[in-house]
């Protein structure tokens, strides 16, 4: 087998796994993250489907795998573990109760796929990494996770507010948008504001209560890119809470 095999073999698994985690891939996506032609897609795409992989062709749109269909658990590199290791320390610096533990479970796991020997190396890659005491810790929350849901969900959330002059802002509805890291202000969530009738920011560390409704709202077709361009345009930077 030559290198040219093995480097079709990689992009035909990686395809595979692509697939499985995208709801939907266009051949030119595919192309320019596997730095590839086009054409070659096409005959990737066919090389999988005649060993058996239920791959489904929307015109004009791309390729998915068929529902239900799951390839064998995924075993990690030592370069991918190791990446997923060093982000545990940015994780914990987070300081959102409700990630830790979910990250923390992730990791779990993906140690537990690992032979023995990269195990002992990620125990002392995870001994070897620190994050300075300089980098300033987030205002904690245990909201993440259950925002994350309600996001992708499209959720209504009813909650309640202590703005920058710490005065309590009553029950708010809002549609849950995206979700923001700013160095200076933490965890963000962008949402649209029922009352205000407008995006706003809310810093998850001055949100006092959340209740996630059964109400579902239609997703909103403006963009995480072109919300945050606006905000730049208006403001400089988008690090600016508008509730």
């Amino acid at each position: 087998m030559n290198d040219n095999d093995v480097k079709r073999i990689s992009r035909l698994t990686a395809i595979v796994t692509q697939l499985q985690t995208k709801r939907l891939l266009t051949a030119t996506q595919l192309a320019d993250r596997f730095t590839v032609s086009i054409r070659t897609i096409y005959r990737d795409i066919k090389a999988l489907e005649q060993a058996g992989i239920p791959i489904l062709t929307y015109e004009g749109k791309g390729y998915t795998l068929m529902e239900g269909y799951r390839v064998p658990p995924v075993m990690f590199t030592e370069s991918e573990a190791s990446a997923l290791v060093i982000a545990e320390q940015l994780i914990i610096k987070s300081q959102d109760t409700s990630l830790i533990k979910e990250y923390t479970a992730a990791i779990s796991k993906i140690k537990a796929v690992l032979h023995s020997q990269e195990k002992e190396k990620m125990e002392l890659l995870s001994n070897r990494i620190a994050v300075s005491q300089m980098v300033p810790a987030a205002g904690s929350s245990d909201l993440l996770t259950l925002i994350q849901h309600a996001l992708t969900a499209f959720k209504v959330l009813e909650i309640t507010y202590r703005s920058t002059d710490q005065a309590v802002i009553p029950e708010r509805l809002v549609e849950p948008f995206a979700l923001y890291y700013s160095l200076q202000e933490k965890w963000l969530l962008i949402a649209y504001c029922r009352l205000r009738k407008d995006f706003r920011m809310f810093r998850l560390d001055r949100i006092l209560t959340i209740k996630p409704l059964e109400a579902v709202f239609e997703p909103h077709k403006l963009t995480l890119g072109q919300y945050l361009k606006e905000k730049k345009e208006k403001f400089v930077t988008p690090d600016i809470p508008l509730s």
